[in-house]
């Protein structure tokens, strides 16, 4: 069977290898396979895909190593074709390097080129880079990733504030603090609850692209700071968003101890999931 590796660069970032002890990237998933893609082997590809996908819910974009596929028959491009819908549907997409010529010769004559897009296909020296420019989103690099695993990452201002609310338990903290689905949100909104005031603490320019109508933006710098007072008085409650639920929950180690602060549960990446609706500035 084809091996399926998540590779990361090497510490002078020439090279991707597989490096399981690593810390990867929040945005961006890099998988080589190592084999061909016949019949025989694409459910086991698939499946390694998914396993990675599941292990990393928030990577909603791949970069598919394609060095090593020497052959692919139609079930390989049918599995692709899931592949990319699936990661499309979640609001990502894929991107492919290194494609072998008689492969390309097959993409081409099933139309999955097309499907793709021709700007989905990458040169390797220049992969990364065009998807960190012009794909992920520069905030959660900013905001929310203390990670630089590219070369693109070095020279990035990292403002994650952990000396301010000092280095968080993720696993005990996602414990304490009650959580709400989009569906339920939405619900208790729609039921014009006046004790409930939604805090959107992502930055002005997320904000603005889209964020839950009734919510109010406070950015999380500012709510650390203290420049923010929020109203707990009587039945009050507040639901803290950002985009995938990092920052909120670094928002809510504010309010330590205090029930009456919930989370939304994925964050905005699971409210557009949710297919509910969005206001845009």
């Amino acid at each position: 069977m084809p091996r399926v590796h998540q590779v990361v660069p090497d510490e002078e970032y020439r090279h991707f290898s597989y490096q399981p002890d690593r810390p990867l990237c929040p945005q961006l998933g890099v998988i080589d396979i190592l084999g061909d893609l016949y019949f025989g082997a694409v459910s086991h590809v698939e499946e390694a895909i998914h396993t990675y996908e599941e292990r990393e819910p928030d990577q909603r974009f791949l970069l598919i190593r394609m060095h090593n596929v020497n052959h692919c028959d139609f079930s390989g491009i049918h599995m692709l074709e899931s592949v990319v819908n699936k990661y499309r549907d979640r609001g990502g997409d894929v991107f492919m390097v290194k494609v072998g010529y008689r492969v390309d010769r097959l993409m081409s004559s099933t139309g999955f080129d097309d499907s793709l897009g021709q700007d989905n296909f990458l040169t390797e020296d220049a992969a990364v880079s065009d998807i960190f420019y012009h794909t992920l989103d520069p905030a959660v690099c900013i905001y929310e990733c203390p990670v630089r695993v590219f070369k693109e990452c070095q020279n990035l201002p990292k403002q994650l504030y952990l000396d301010d609310i000092g280095v968080l338990d993720e696993e005990s903290l996602n414990q304490s603090v009650e959580k709400v689905s989009p569906e339920e949100l939405w619900s208790e909104l729609k039921g014009n609850n006046k004790n409930l005031t939604v805090i959107d603490v992502r930055e002005p320019r997320e904000y603005n692209q889209g964020h839950i109508p009734e919510a109010q933006l406070v950015p999380l710098p500012q709510i650390i700071s203290g420049n923010y007072q929020f109203d707990l008085g009587g039945e009050h409650e507040i639901v803290l968003v950002c985009r995938t639920g990092r920052r909120s929950r670094r928002a809510a180690h504010c309010f330590s101890g205090n029930g009456k602060v919930r989370l939304l549960r994925g964050g905005m990446l699971a409210w557009e999931a949710a297919g509910l609706l969005e206001a845009v500035n």
